[in-house]
């Protein structure tokens, strides 16, 4: 066994907080950063490739706040769960079952260290379970963020996260009713003689599919949002918390103006007594032999209608409070745009258009 300063004498100084290990010809870093000494490997014998490796661990230990202790994955969650706490509850409910799971099955234990965790055991974390796009992505987005926290709070140098992607979600055309199908589910949902709700239900589902709005929009809409002189609806899109106008469409207007005359209200009221018809809308469409339809597939039949009427897609847009000049809508419903080009290109003939 080597003595001490044997020991000492086989490593040579060849630069500041750098040295070669004369042995093997491998070289090492001795550096301080915040008050704490680092002796460390640079696991090359080649001095250039070797010089790079010691400066960049000195940055990344310089980017580390001494004072975060070697903080742990599992410590790590509950410190991410407490920035998120004020969420929606489901968002809420879905990112403690993940670091949940983080927890408990994180490969060789949650209890390392997090500046430890590298790529492959995030990998090894996701293989573990068989799950689509959706799932995975949500898995994606809390890993993502947790390390990310990490790094901004100077708890690790480098996010291991950084390369990973989300899975492409599939697209599926999902079940629309056409019109007359809306219409006879409207019809059928009010003429329940023992349902003390069904006028209301009735109302409620008429207006989602003539107004394309959602059950959130519906639900919180006042008649103080509802201008009958400037012909237009203020409504709040609750997805993208933003506020928005839509034409008080005449497919609409009647409806409104018949829950008007049925009584004096005031600004702050609300239009419709119901928070949701989904159980109205669920029974009419198994009496009248229809798909199972939800009503969000309400406003996709006033889209794929509008697009087949002919509106612009930037307007229809506009009308759903997006802020992407319809490029969503065209994504989305591309099989109804791709059907509405070719009934337009049926107009393009040798005749001059009339007027």
């Amino acid at each position: 066994m080597k003595s001490p300063q044997e020991s000492q004498s086989a490593f040579e100084r060849v630069g500041e907080c750098f040295y070669r290990y004369a042995s093997n010809g491998k070289y090492y870093g001795r550096f301080e950063v915040n008050g704490k000494e680092y002796r460390l490997s640079l696991r090359t014998t080649d001095r250039k490739l070797a010089e790079r490796n010691l400066s960049r661990l000195i940055d990344e230990r310089s980017r580390i706040d001494p004072s975060a202790g070697r903080i742990t994955l599992a410590a790590l969650c509950d410190r991410y769960l407490t920035t998120v706490k004020n969420r929606a509850a489901k968002t809420v409910g879905q990112k403690t079952y993940i670091c949940k799971r983080i927890k408990s099955d994180w490969p060789g234990g949650s209890q390392i260290q997090a500046s430890r965790v590298v790529p492959s055991q995030i990998g090894a974390f996701l293989a573990q379970y068989t799950f689509g796009a959706s799932s995975y992505n949500a898995h994606v987005e809390v890993i993502r963020a947790i390390f990310n926290m990490a790094l901004a709070d100077r708890l690790i140098a480098h996010s291991p996260a950084v390369g990973l992607k989300e899975r492409k979600r599939s697209r599926p055309i999902r079940k629309t009713p056409a019109f007359s199908d809306f219409k006879q589910i409207v019809a059928e949902v009010r003429k329940q003689p023992f349902n003390a709700d069904a006028r209301d239900s009735a109302d409620f589902i008429e207006f989602l599919g003539l107004a394309g709005l959602g059950q959130a929009e519906a639900s919180s809409l006042t008649w103080g949002d509802v201008d009958f002189d400037r012909g237009q609806i203020i409504t709040f899109r609750h997805k993208t918390r933003t506020g928005f106008a839509i034409p008080l469409f005449p497919q609409l207007r009647q409806l409104l103006e018949r829950l008007r005359s049925e009584g004096t209200h005031a600004a702050a009221e609300r239009v419709f007594r119901i928070k949701d018809a989904k159980k109205a809308f669920a029974g009419a469409c198994k009496r009248l032999g229809l798909p199972a339809y939800s009503q969000r597939a309400l406003r996709r039949m006033f889209i794929t209608r509008a697009i087949e009427k002919g509106v612009d897609v930037k307007v229809i847009s506009e009308w759903q409070g997006h802020r992407d000049g319809g490029k969503l809508i065209l994504d989305t419903y591309s099989h109804v745009s791709r059907s509405h080009s070719q009934r337009m290109a049926q107009l393009m003939t040798e005749e001059e258009p009339v007027g």
